[in-house]
């Protein structure tokens, strides 16, 4: 079937419905009903149920906390939480640190330093050391924020430039993504391959969740290399160092604060708050953002103060922030009731600025008395000096202004392919290896997706019925789960009574995908078999509406709010994907106009994956066709970009599976795989399919069934009916 984008495509179906006598809205019924007006917003209100329920399980527990002992086990158990999450810490290997220049200011210097978080891993940095005074001084580490710029940003410069005049030695360097440290640079651009840094860690983000990891790994790790850089300078006094940073610097500073000991006093600046506001406002940010199951840990913002408790730590917060204040009093008053059965009431303060999001004046103001007081005994009390800013140019350590183009070396995304490279899964090499490996494999597959089969009865409402010749089309309404409606169409042809064979179809746009006089479904249906066309939540008439996500994240990452909080709460989108199939597959086996030997499924695109979880786990689908499906994680992995993968990622499942090993779990019922995709949604061609599925193929062998699978081209002439005749006898 050609393929048509944009305004061309949605032109064509709209003549086609028309040619036929029929308006889409009559397949597109459910949103046009009074009762079912907020149908856009199931998905993002079902998960944000799921975790408010998480947070209100924590709240229950952290009111039971009641002595140091209690504190000291909650404080491991954050630290072991969150060290899981990241997929745990690098060796420390040797730094290799060198010197790129140095810039002198009346009272201070600041030195240009390279060094080597991990192997060839090069971090780029700006140490501030006082020119006056008597070392060895008190050290600031300072992660940065997501501002443009990075380490040359006028308001980093304000305050490091500031902490040097005031006696301390403050380091900075570049995050990945940002700087001189772009992780997609495109030497043809200039610039990062995408628009945002944001965008970029979330690309390689979620690679790094497909090993088990998380893009946090790397950042936290950065930031310990960095302590203890600065740590190894002998103008430091290694008992006072203190901690700060603003928006992603803020998180890092709550990071840092909750795993490493060696920081004694904190100030996270724009960042604390609370998840149930941060869901009830802007969502989950960026890859590095989201320490995943961390609601399903039941974790929070406050837990980061626990970490640290009960060392001296000060939440910067500003009223108009994006980051609800609300959220971060909320923070702030539950922190404190363990402070005080710490008896360290004083160790905790917030203060709050009547500003925007920034490390502004006013807090800086604040920054500058606290670690007066906790790390020099004095609060300060001094003014904040002016100070001169220097170029984004003048500042930099390499010779181009990039790592990649200056020195080489690693990049998050190479480091994370040598970690899936370094994963062993073991396929079955013996029929007798077979039966075992498919029940472990489906064992595992139910715990990384969550999914839980229905034991309730199914509810099932009808919406009228479409008449069209040779079939007619009744359009109805099945709960997946509570609060969850699936709506479907089932197409029904009029030939003889009896049992027929039913096809449950996936498709990415919805039950009307492939809908239209004359397409797929059509062709199928009078060909004599019943179709069962779902919205999988989130996708048809229940395609979730636009939220304030950075406008460049749909087209990489889709419903990015709503699949990153399912896998906050522990239960990725795409498994409960496969549970809306999974119930349709219900519906079609109460039916008595089906022949239950011959309920088969057909998934288009990104409406593959689910169906193929289903499938694993729900025998009664004798037969699958995957058409136009991404051909493996690796292959998301082993490629810099991709687009439009998240919604089916599942974190860590590299670690035991890919998806050929989910097809070579259905052997031996019939399987298809047509017109594989690459990360980025082009064709891959036929052979290398067949390669990447070989193993598959192994395993259908072995089970006896090698003609059951099928590595096939449909080509844009090749009609359904004929493509798909065989497959559905």
């Amino acid at each position: 079937m050609k393929i048509i984008n944009g305004f061309n495509a949605a032109m064509t179906i709209w003549l086609a419905v028309q040619a036929a006598g029929q308006t889409p809205e009559e397949l597109d019924f459910i949103s046009r009903l009074e009762e079912f007006r907020t149908i856009r917003n199931m998905l993002p209100a079902h998960v944000g149920r799921l975790a408010h329920s998480l947070l209100e399980e924590r709240k229950q527990r952290i009111a039971r906390l009641a002595s140091s002992a209690d504190v000291a086990e909650r404080k491991a158990y954050v630290r072991e939480r969150m060290l899981r999450a990241i997929g745990g810490l690098p060796d420390r290997t040797p730094l290799n640190a060198r010197a790129a220049g140095v810039l002198e200011r009346d009272e201070y210097r600041i030195e240009k330093v390279i060094f080597e978080s991990q192997p060839r891993f090069y971090v780029t940095a700006n140490l501030y050391v006082p020119q006056r005074g008597r070392p060895p001084y008190p050290g600031i580490l300072f992660p940065l924020g997501h501002e443009t710029g990075a380490k040359a940003h006028s308001a980093w410069q304000q305050m490091l430039g500031s902490l040097a005049k005031k006696g301390y030695v403050a380091l900075a360097w570049d995050p990945i993504g940002q700087g001189e440290r772009a992780q997609l640079y495109d030497p043809d651009w200039g610039e990062s391959k995408v628009f945002r840094s944001t965008t970029e860690h979330t690309i390689v983000g979620i690679q790094c969740l497909l090993v088990g990891d998380s893009l946090a790994r790397y950042t936290i790790w950065d930031a310990m290399r960095a302590l203890d850089y600065l740590l190894s300078r002998p103008e430091v006094d290694a008992s006072r160092i203190g901690c700060t940073g603003n928006s992603g610097g803020g998180t890092h500073t709550a990071y840092l604060a909750a795993l490493d000991d060696r920081i004694k006093v904190a100030a996270p600046s724009c960042y604390l708050t609370s998840w149930s506001r941060l869901l009830e406002s802007i969502g989950p940010q960026d890859a590095e953002q989201n320490l995943i199951p961390w609601l399903g840990d039941g974790l929070d913002h406050a837990d980061f103060v626990y970490a640290f408790a009960p060392k001296p730590y000060l939440i910067l917060s500003a009223i108009r922030d994006f980051f609800s204040i609300s959220g971060a009093r909320e923070t702030y008053e539950e922190a404190k009731r363990l402070y005080a059965l710490l008896g360290a009431q004083e160790h905790l303060s917030m203060v709050e600025a009547d500003d925007y999001h920034g490390y502004t004046k006013p807090r800086r103001m604040a920054a500058y008395r606290w670690f007066g007081r906790w790390l020099k005994g004095v609060e300060d009390q001094e003014a904040e000096p002016q100070i001169k800013t220097f170029s984004e140019e003048e500042l930099r350590c390499t010779e181009t202004g990039q790592v990649s183009t200056s020195l080489g070396g690693e990049t998050v995304f190479s480091l994370n392919k040598k970690r899936a490279e370094a994963l062993a899964r073991k396929s079955p090499s013996s029929p007798k290896d077979l039966a075992g490996y498919k029940d472990k494999l489906r064992e595992r597959v139910r715990q990384l997706t969550g999914f839980e089969p229905s034991k309730a009865p199914l509810v099932v409402r009808p919406y009228g019925s479409v008449a069209r010749s040779g079939y007619r089309i009744e359009k109805l309404v099945y709960e997946s789960e509570p609060g969850i409606l699936v709506p479907a169409l089932m197409f029904i042809p009029e030939s003889a009574a009896g049992r027929k064979p039913a096809v449950l179809y996936v498709h990415p746009r919805g039950k009307g995908g492939a809908a239209g006089p004359d397409d797929d479904i059509e062709q199928w249906v009078k060909g004599g078999s019943i179709v069962l066309a779902i919205d999988t939540r989130g996708s048809g008439e229940t395609q979730v509406v636009e939220t304030q996500q950075a406008n460049d994240f749909r087209p990489y990452f889709g419903n990015f709010d709503s699949a990153m909080t399912a896998l906050l709460v522990g239960k990725p989108l795409v498994g409960m994907r496969a549970l809306d199939v999974s119930r349709g597959i219900d519906l079609l086996a109460t039916r008595v106009d089906v022949d239950p030997e011959k309920i088969f499924g057909i998934g288009k695109e990104s409406g593959c994956v689910p169906l193929l979880y289903a499938a694993v786990l729900d025998e009664r689908i004798k037969k699958l066709a995957l058409e136009g499906m991404l051909v493996s994680y690796q292959s998301v992995v082993n490629n810099r970009i991709h687009r439009q993968v998240f919604e089916n990622v599942v974190p860590g499942a590299l670690k035991f599976f890919d998806l050929p090993d989910l097809v070579a779990t259905l052997a031996p019922r019939p399987a298809w795989i047509v017109n594989g995709l690459d990360p980025l949604g082009h064709s891959v061609r036929l052979e290398e399919v067949r390669k990447q599925y070989a193993a598959a193929s192994e395993g259908f062998r072995l089970a006896g069934a090698e003609t059951a699978i099928r590595v096939a081209e449909r080509r844009a002439d090749d009609r359904a009916a004929a493509f798909y005749q065989e497959f559905l006898k």
